[in-house]
């Protein structure tokens, strides 16, 4: 194990031995930098909040999180566990570990909410969860400092070349017909697919030392490690695709005002979140999984239904039972 590897290591343990008191408030800020919670936040956004927001907010994470899985199976780092027996595994994961999904995740997304607030305060708010989503992932065993800090860096950096092409790639985007919209997303996500499969092929004489895969089963036994997997940038990339495809969608019926009074907001988010969960989890049952052609196809339809509930199917329901109305 090499001087980075051996010091990011020792520092983990020596948070960890403070004590157990801190694993409950660390398992928190891990999940505010977890995909499952903007998951739950962003639709959140965009049905009762501000539908643009949410939209830019969904696309940004989709987009982030497959640089993400790039990044990893490019660098081909471990995670503290795999290398170091000294550090404890608090919880799982089966991808390599440089850069850091939720600390760049959490750049994004608190980012963007920040911009979106436009004062020094939701700026220092953001900051300091981005910080502490980061020292969660030490604490709990999941990444060495370095993968934090690279994946704030590339966060912040994707954060501010979405926040500069964003605009011009929207107004071009408004010039086209919807087929043309449609075909354009549909691409969009095709091209996160093949940069990621270019990525695997590039790597595939690296092999995984056996000393990684014995710790990290040694750990969980019951969670295998995948660190070349595709499964989860297909997730994004369908999700990518149905959520630009249903806003284009709405749009050209009149769009979807996020206004409303308290119980209506109340009513379109159990319906949206029933409906996520039905699209999410009840194919997730039904479609079978794997790491071959087939069951990537189902995925890739999976994930973008549950994208286009979100910004299109749920809103043109909501619209027709009366909860809330064109923009």
């Amino acid at each position: 194990m090499d001087g980075i590897l051996q010091s990011g290591a020792t520092l983990i343990v020596w948070l960890q031995n403070l004590g157990d008191w801190l694993v409950k408030p660390m398992e928190f800020f891990s999940f505010l930098g977890a995909e499952e919670f903007y998951l739950m936040v962003a639709p959140a956004i965009l049905w009762c909040w501000n539908a643009d927001l949410g939209l830019r907010l969904g696309l940004f994470l989709m987009v982030n999180a497959s640089f993400n899985g790039i990044f990893k199976m490019f660098l081909h780092g471990p995670r503290p566990y795999w290398v170091d027996t000294r550090v404890h595994a608090l919880a799982a994961e089966t991808s390599f570990g440089v850069p850091s999904g939720h600390s760049q995740n959490a750049a994004i997304g608190w980012g963007t909410l920040a911009a979106q607030v436009g004062k020094w305060w939701g700026w220092l708010i953001a900051v300091v969860i981005i910080f502490l989503i980061g020292l969660s992932r030490l604490v709990l065993g999941m990444h060495f400092p370095h993968d934090v800090l690279v994946g704030w860096l590339l966060g912040g950096i994707t954060l501010w070349v979405f926040m500069k092409i964003s605009p011009p790639i929207l107004t071009w985007l408004k010039g086209r017909q919807v087929h043309e919209q449609v075909i354009a997303a549909f691409t969009g996500s095709l091209v996160l697919i093949l940069l990621g499969m270019i990525t695997e092929w590039s790597t595939a004489s690296f092999y995984l030392p056996t000393e990684w895969v014995d710790n990290a089963t040694a750990a969980h036994p019951d969670i295998p490690i995948a660190p070349f997997a595709l499964s989860g940038l297909i997730s994004n990339a369908g999700t990518f695709f149905g959520l630009a495809a249903g806003a284009i969608l709405m749009e050209r019926i009149g769009g979807f005002s996020a206004k409303g009074k308290s119980w209506q907001l109340a009513l379109r988010y159990l319906i949206g979140v029933m409906g996520v969960a039905l699209l999410w989890f009840g194919l997730g049952e039904v479609f079978p999984r794997g790491e071959t052609l087939g069951p990537y196809l189902l995925r890739y339809m999976r994930y973008a239904l549950v994208g286009c509930w979100v910004t299109g199917i749920a809103p043109y329901l909501f619209r027709k039972l009366k909860l809330a109305s064109a923009r």
